[in-house]
């Protein structure tokens, strides 16, 4: 992964020792997207004094807190600035040109736990290279300084029985707090996934998709991807757009387009056919306002002819501008139906992490919450959950009942 830029930081101050925490780890507010970065530069073309610049990171140890800002001035200026943290601020200007020093002085942090250092000018100019810390409350605290600025992404998987012919999964999602880059994955299996998007605040999506096999499940263009591994698109709902996908794998892709509601939840469903050495995956989502399933679309996966397997959900932000930001969905009354047409309900799961999990951001949780998992993640709150961890939610007893439409 590449690092800010920066000499001489450490993401886990020890003692006494002075943390650089890279411009390009900051975020903006009250518009996330008017604050720009680079991970070199830091942030950059902040003009706008109704724009803040923000960090968040975690003291361990309160305490005297010697607090400066790196900035680079294209040309001899005088910025004035205000730092604000833990309920106390400073103010200090910026003079001169190049590199420039900028000290706000001692200031006292009252508690541990998650701070917001918030960065204030009333004519911004230059770029924003680093905020520095010193003194007996910088020991040991915690900032993400790496340039991914998205929250981690978290994972829950359930366990099913052994040998299990899965021919159909269903999982209920609902959004508690859902701002934009949010994707709120319900029905996740081997070859593909099926869920809720929100992409900006006048479009949200609901979207299902299945990689190619072989190259495919980790080629980034799938003109790199043999025809023969190509997921093929079988048929789709109305009002669904279908394509191709790659960066991520590739594989066949779709959405509809649909303002689905916070603290509603929306019903998802996959079924499988296997076909020899082919499996049909379809998913099918119930529509709030025909109250009726709709297909979504159905794919035909090569190089497969096995049931659903590997199923879970997840929630991802996919956008880094705004990764402080809280993310949090339910996620309820799993079932499975295997081939003979029995319905099982799926009572544990567990959770796990990406990479940016694992040190850079510790605010991602799972847990069961109104007789439901939830997972969540972003908004620098305090504590984590263990990568591993195995959750139990309460049985409902009520297996699904599903009347799907004919697909031509």
């Amino acid at each position: 992964m590449l690092r800010c830029v920066l000499p001489l930081f450490l993401a886990f101050a020890s003692a006494r020792a002075e943390l650089r925490i890279p411009g390009c780890t900051a975020y903006g507010a009250p518009d996330f997207n008017a604050i720009r970065v680079h991970k070199e530069r830091g942030v950059v073309n902040w003009t706008d004094p109704k724009q803040s610049v923000l960090w968040f990171g975690e003291i361990k140890k309160p305490g005297k807190l010697d607090v400066a800002v790196s900035v680079n001035l294209p040309e001899a200026n005088a910025v004035n600035f205000k730092l604000s943290v833990g309920g106390k601020s400073a103010e200090a200007t910026a003079n001169g040109a190049g590199d420039v020093l900028v000290k706000f002085g001692t200031l006292d942090i009252a508690g541990a736990g998650y701070q917001k250092f918030t960065l204030e000018s009333s004519n911004p100019d230059g770029d924003i290279r680093a905020l520095i810390l010193d003194g007996p409350a910088a020991e040991d605290t915690h900032f993400n300084t790496g340039p991914r600025r998205n929250a981690a992404s978290v994972h829950l998987f359930y366990p099913v029985p052994d040998k299990s012919e899965i021919t159909a999964f269903y999982c209920e999602a609902t959004g508690v707090e859902d701002p934009v880059y949010t994707y709120y994955m319900a029905t996740g299996f081997f070859r593909g996934y099926f869920g809720m998007q929100v992409n900006s605040p006048a479009e949200r999506r609901i979207i299902f998709s299945v990689w190619d096999a072989a190259e495919g499940q980790d080629a980034k263009d799938r003109s790199t991807v043999k025809e023969e591994n190509h997921t093929k698109l079988l048929a789709k709902g109305d009002g669904v757009h279908a394509s191709v996908f790659g960066n991520e794998g590739t594989g066949g892709h779709s959405h509809l387009v649909y303002p689905w509601k916070t603290g509603e939840p929306q019903k998802f469903v996959v079924t499988v056919k296997p076909d020899g050495t082919f499996t049909g995956y379809s998913g099918y989502w119930f529509h709030p306002d025909k109250k009726a399933w709709t297909l979504i679309a159905g794919f035909r996966a090569p190089k497969d002819g096995k049931y659903l397997r590997g199923l879970y959900s997840f929630s991802e932000n996919f956008g880094g501008s705004n990764g402080h930001l809280l993310r949090k969905a339910h996620f309820g009354n799993q079932w499975i139906q295997t081939k003979d047409g029995q319905w099982t309900e799926l009572l544990k799961a567990s959770f796990s992490h990406d990479g940016t999990g694992k040190t850079a951001r510790l605010d991602r949780f799972m847990g069961v919450e109104a007789g439901q998992f939830f997972l969540s993640h972003g908004g620098f709150v305090e504590g984590f959950t263990k990568y591993g961890e195995v959750f139990a939610r309460p049985a409902t007893g009520k297996a699904p009942v599903i009347e799907l439409p004919k697909v031509q």
